[in-house]
């Protein structure tokens, strides 16, 4: 019984394990059934919990509903794998997620033009059967994982139009059944792989605007089924591969913006095929092959911005199919080739050879280009008239010939171009007035003129061109007023008439011209008031009336232009308050110099938050700086000198810590420099000149250390130069003249090695002048330290200011001798050392100099001055004053006691002539008495002349009875020596 029940229990055993084996595998089977209908839906969902969905291109994705509905989803044929994705331009952001690639069946996968970031993970290319990858236009960062190289199906890979970088994977080589790969516009760089040829069934290949360097590979052609390669905008480097040509594919070759050198290989015109060809941008040299002429197919041939010369051999007659030959910026010579269009069968349309050295007439081989739209021969050197019949250019839509060497009258039949629309012909020598058949060019938007000399007025008949958008006619001739017709051109945005002839008042029409944004009427002869029509200028952001006579109130109506931003009325004669300018919020430049506004300045000019540049300067403007001022914090230049302006300068201009000039000198501001100057670490024009400024010049002013000008004069500035100047070592001119600064000139002024204008005049200054000076190297135009109270003498280094032009050291108590180191400053054309104490000979370099340069200096001689005396050997000495007046007292006191004695004598003589009697032996007896006697000396003594006839000399006389005679012998002795010296002297 018990072996019975165990042989049951082992039966039940054996058949409960194979129940549960059985079940085992039925259970596998179902699992794996289940598995293979859900697994792509499952991972999928988790795909799509890693997105971001705004525009809900996945609303549909949910596990009630199978995924063969989902949206963006293509399945297999059984329905059991998802075999494409396409979520393009969804709107998805996020990374892409590594669960793609559990998506084995996946074929197709198209991300393109979303917001997804992050980096391409290495297990998306797990998808051995995917045949096309778009991941292009999101923001993908990192490399390219080298993993690509396993997608051996890959047939399509575009990832441009990202932020990838680094370089070309070189697995990619391995993709051998690639027929498109787009890397373009990413941050690729590197190298073209080497191996590129390998990829023998690409047919697109765009590697444009990346940072690809290097050579483009020879093995390049080993792509023989290429048709598209586009590479501009990259660093290439090298010449064209001549083995591009053995792509006969070939249609586009874009290979602009790179630094290709070298020739264009003729092998090009190989390339049968080739519709598109553009290398501009690069650094080709070398003339264009004639054989690119076999190239029968091309649209598009772009050669400019390249080094290429000589003549031009395309001819359009071969080049049939050509609508685009962009030729510019080349150094291109002679004209247009002769037979280069093919008359009526023509299907050119752009022919741009601007910017080459092409000469000669206008070309009339462009006539018979019938189908041409927009011709360009701008920047060459054509010249001679244009020819009458430019009219069979009856398809024209841009005409562009400025800067040649054009000249005579426009001709008439320009107004049978009834499709112009863009008339370019500036900077030529054109001449005669504007033809009125211009009138008909309905379609005309712009008209430039300018830069020419033409004449007359401008004919109202301009006015018909209705769809005119810019009319730009500065620097010409033209005369009259300006059409009162103006206002037909409601389409108008640039009206630019500057630096003509025009006269008259503004059309009060032109206020009707209300898409005028830019309004240029100065250097003209305008007059009379702005018209209120004005007011209706609503889009006007920039009106310039300078130099005209303008003249009058400014119309409230002004305050309407809410979209000012540049202002410039400067030099006319408006008058009253501009507060009418001040309407807009968004002025950055107003320019009102020379004028006659009054009153004060409009506070609301504070609220121009943007104003970069006011000028205020020549005006009759009254009243403090507005508080408002405090609100321009953009401020650059700042003019309202030569105003009556008072009080403080403004607390608030603090604020403008941009400001770079300010000029307020001129005026009638009062108070002390104000510190916080200081703070204005760009300011570089500091002008407070001409005002009542008072107290010390501010140290805290060596702080701005752009500081390039510094004019304080004609002030009332006391104490002494500060030291901190020295701090402005940027500074190249310093005036402080005109005030009542004292004490010594600061020896760090040697810092300010940049300056070239000096001047201190007009002070107080004392002390000796500082050695340091001749560290000023670049001082040039002025050394001015005249009418101050320095002693001392001229430091010899100052001869070291090569650059000097100009010296002033005038009305000071220098002493001592002009160095002569000051005789090498050769650039030196004025000098005044007047009214000093100096001594000895002047530099004989400066004896072209004026005597006024040097008067005033008792000790001073040489030229231009007296000559120095030769008395005391090589130093040739002048006189002093002193000893020059003591001289004249003593000749005039001596000639009076002479004449006193010759009267007397003569009366003497008058009396006793009877009883005296003088004889020619009388006087040797004389001479022989005085030799007799014997010499008496002392101051008691009488002296005697003695004569011959080679010599005198004086012999005392021996008692007073002699002395008639000895005084009359002396007296004739006086006459002969006069006599003799008279006579010497006209020897």
């Amino acid at each position: 019984m018990k072996l019975t029940i165990g042989k049951h229990c082992a039966m039940g055993y054996i058949c409960l394990s194979h129940f549960f084996l059985f079940l085992a595998i039925i259970g596998t089977d179902f699992v794996s059934s289940m598995a293979n209908n859900e697994t792509d839906s499952y991972w999928l969902l988790r795909i799509k919990s890693e997105l971001v969905d705004p525009l809900e291109a996945m609303s549909n994705w949910s596990p009630t509903t199978h995924m063969c509905n989902w949206n963006g989803l293509t399945c297999s044929l059984d329905q059991e794998h998802a075999i494409g994705l396409n979520l393009s331009g969804s709107g998805i952001s996020g990374s892409i997620s590594v669960e793609f690639n559990h998506l084995s069946y996946l074929q197709t996968l198209d991300l393109s033009s979303n917001s997804l970031t992050g980096s391409i993970p290495s297990k998306l290319f797990k998808l051995q059967n995917l045949t096309t990858l778009l991941l292009y236009s999101n923001s993908l960062s990192g490399n390219i994982p080298l993993e690509i190289g396993n997608l051996k199906n890959l047939q399509v890979l575009r990832i441009g139009g990202n932020m990838l970088e680094g370089e070309i994977a070189s697995s990619i080589v391995n993709l051998t059944k690639l027929t498109v790969l787009g890397l373009g516009y990413c941050n690729f760089n590197g190298s073209i792989p080497f191996r590129i040829g390998e990829l023998k069934n690409l047919v697109s290949l765009d590697l444009q605007s990346n940072s690809f360097s290097g050579t483009i590979p020879e093995d390049i052609q080993g792509c023989e089924m290429l048709e598209n390669f586009a590479a501009s905008n990259n660093m290439l480097d090298g010449s064209i591969p001549s083995s591009i040509g053995s792509l006969k594919s070939l249609k586009i070759l874009n290979l602009a913006n790179n630094t290709l050198s070298g020739s264009i290989p003729k092998t090009l015109s190989h390339l049968s095929n080739l519709t598109y060809l553009n290398l501009l941008g690069n650094k080709l040299n070398g003339e264009i092959p004639s054989e690119l002429n076999s190239l029968t197919q091309l649209q598009t041939l772009d050669l400019s911005e390249n080094n290429l010369s000589g003549p031009i051999p395309l001819l359009n007659t071969k080049l049939q199919n050509l609508v685009s030959l962009v030729l510019s910026d080349n150094a291109f010579t002679g004209s247009i080739p002769s037979n280069f269009c093919l008359k009526d069968s023509s299907k050119l349309e752009q022919l741009f050879l601007s910017q080459n050295m092409m000469y000669g007439k206008f070309p009339l081989e462009l006539l018979d280009c019938s189908s041409i739209q927009q011709l360009d021969l701008s920047d060459n050197s054509f010249e001679g008239e244009l020819p009458s019949n430019l009219d069979m250019l009856q398809n024209l839509t841009d005409l562009v010939l400025n800067n040649n060497s054009f000249v005579g009258s426009l001709p008439p039949e320009i107004g049978n171009i009834t499709r112009l629309e863009g008339l370019f012909l500036f900077g030529n020598s054109f001449t005669g007035t504007i033809p009125v058949e211009i009138g008909r060019l309905h379609r005309l938007i712009t008209i430039y003129l300018y830069d020419n000399q033409m004449s007359g007025t401008i004919p109202r008949e301009l006015t018909n061109c209705t769809s005119l958008r810019e009319i730009d006619f500065f620097g010409n001739h033209f005369t009259g007023p300006i059409p009162e017709t103006i206002g037909k051109l409601k389409d108008l945005v640039v009206l630019h008439l500057r630096q003509n002839d025009l006269s008259g008042p503004v059309p009060p029409s032109m206020g009707y011209c209300k898409s005028l944004q830019i309004l240029a009427l100065a250097d003209n002869s305008l007059s009379g008031s702005i018209p209120p029509t004005f007011g209706y200028l609503s889009e006007l952001f920039k009106i310039t009336l300078y130099n005209n006579s303008f003249e009058g109130p400014l119309p409230r109506s002004l305050l309407a232009l809410k979209n000012l931003k540049i202002i410039n009325f400067s030099h006319n004669r408006f008058s009253g308050s501009f507060s009418p300018l001040t309407g807009s919020n968004s002025l950055t430049i107003l320019d009102l110099t020379n004028n006659s506004f009054s009153g004060p300045i409009p506070s609301t000019l504070g609220n121009s938050l943007n104003l970069s540049r006011l000028r205020l300067a020549y005006n009759n403007l009254t009243g403090a700086i507005p508080s408002e001022f405090s609100y321009l914090t953009e401020l650059n230049f700042l003019d309202l000198s030569f105003n009556n302006l008072t009080g403080d300068v403004s607390p608030q201009l603090s604020n403008s810590h941009k400001i770079e000039h300010m000029l307020l000198s001129n005026n009638r501001f009062t108070g002390q420099l104000p510190p916080w100057l200081a703070i204005l670490q760009t300011l570089g024009e500091l002008d407070l000149s001409y005002n009542n400024f008072n107290g010390r010049v501010l140290s805290e002013l060596g702080k701005c250390s752009n500081l390039l000008k510094l004019s304080l004069h004609h002030n009332n500035l006391s104490g002494e130069i500060p030291q901190e100047i020295g701090n402005l070592t940027c500074l190249n001119v310093l005036n402080l003249q005109s005030n009542s600064l004292s004490g010594s000139i600061p020896s760090m002024i040697r810092q300010c090695s940049k300056l070239y204008e000096l001047r201190l005049s007009e002070n107080f200054l004392t002390g000796s002048i500082p050695e340091e000076l001749g560290d000023l190297a670049e001082l040039q135009v002025i050394l001015d330290l005249s009418k101050n109270r320095f002693t001392g003498e001229i430091p010899s280094s100052l001869g070291n200011l090569m650059k000097l032009e100009r010296l002033n050291l005038s009305f000071n108590q220098l002493q001592g001798k002009v160095p002569s180191s000051l005789g090498k400053l050769t650039s030196l054309h004025v000098v005044n050392l007047s009214s000093n104490n100096l001594e000895g000979q002047i530099p004989s370099t400066f004896s072209g100099f004026p005597r006024s340069s040097f008067l005033k200096n008792e000790g001073l001689c040489g030229p231009p001055l007296v000559p120095c005396s030769t008395s005391r050997g090589k130093m040739q000495m002048q006189l002093s004053n002193m000893q020059v007046a003591a001289i004249i007292v003593a000749i005039v006191f001596t000639s009076t006691v002479i004449c006193l004695v010759m009267i007397y004598i003569m009366l003497r003589i008058w009396c006793n002539w009877r009883k005296v009697s003088i004889s020619s032996s009388d006087g040797g007896t004389a001479a022989k008495c005085a030799n007799n006697n014997n010499n008496k000396t002392g101051n008691g003594g009488y002296w005697n002349m003695h004569m011959n006839s080679s010599s005198f000399g004086l012999i005392p006389s021996p008692d007073k009875k002699n002395n008639s005679m000895a005084t009359t012998t002396a007296a004739i002795c006086f006459f002969d020596i006069k006599q003799e010296g008279v006579d010497n002297t006209n020897k």
